[in-house]
């Protein structure tokens, strides 16, 4: 009887094993919480902002603390679409070794400014999305979808996958690449804050 029950017991252990492929509640928090501060620290600088100082540009070729938020909303509802797409896919735990980085090197690479990159044409600012409150609101109601959505998923983001141009990400990453990218932009609103011709009013 004994030799029966032996591997029952085993299987049924094997099998939660398995089935335990969601976040941890560190990784959940860790999310939550970089992509709530990357939110607010948006929301506090652009708060209270002019009309001539959301428009304002150091030079011809830069841009205003307007068009960085319009980046912005531009850019969370692309992440949307990647993070997405890479749950389209069935779960690759076998793809793990292709992800390089940790979510520490992840973010650090994002929100360092010294290594300026020219983004592309479809995140450039247009005025797509109307006035700056519009663009605000915009990206407001995505990054709280973002999350609402990673406080309770019980998806396997850790063994879905997205591409950017250095490697292989998984879709929790992809998650906290658009935070970081977010607080990179948002360092770029203060830099020009800090202008000798930044209107005073």
């Amino acid at each position: 009887m004994k030799k029966v029950i032996l591997p029952i017991v085993l299987l049924a252990f094997l099998g939660f094993g398995v089935m335990e492929t969601g976040l941890t509640d560190a990784e959940r928090k860790f999310a939550v919480k970089e992509m709530t501060k990357t939110h607010d620290h948006l929301l506090s600088v652009v708060e209270g902002l002019s009309e001539a100082q959301l428009n304002y540009k150091a030079s011809e070729a830069s841009w205003s603390i307007a068009e960085c938020v319009e980046h912005l909303a531009i850019s969370e509802n692309t992440f949307d679409q990647m993070f997405h797409g890479s749950l389209q896919t069935p779960a690759d735990p076998a793809k793990r070794a292709e992800v390089k980085m940790s979510d520490e090197q992840l973010l650090g690479l994002i929100t360092d400014r010294t290594n300026k990159v020219k983004t592309s044409e479809p995140f450039e600012p247009t005025g797509k999305f109307g006035s700056h409150a519009e663009t605000l609101e915009a990206f407001v109601s995505k990054r709280k979808e973002h999350i609402a959505y990673m406080k309770d998923t019980q998806d396997d983001l850790r063994n879905h996958y997205g591409q950017l141009p250095f490697g292989t990400i998984d879709a929790y990453q992809i998650m906290l690449f658009m935070s970081g990218h977010t607080e990179r932009h948002v360092k770029q609103m203060e830099e020009i804050m800090e202008s000798p011709q930044w209107p005073s009013e």
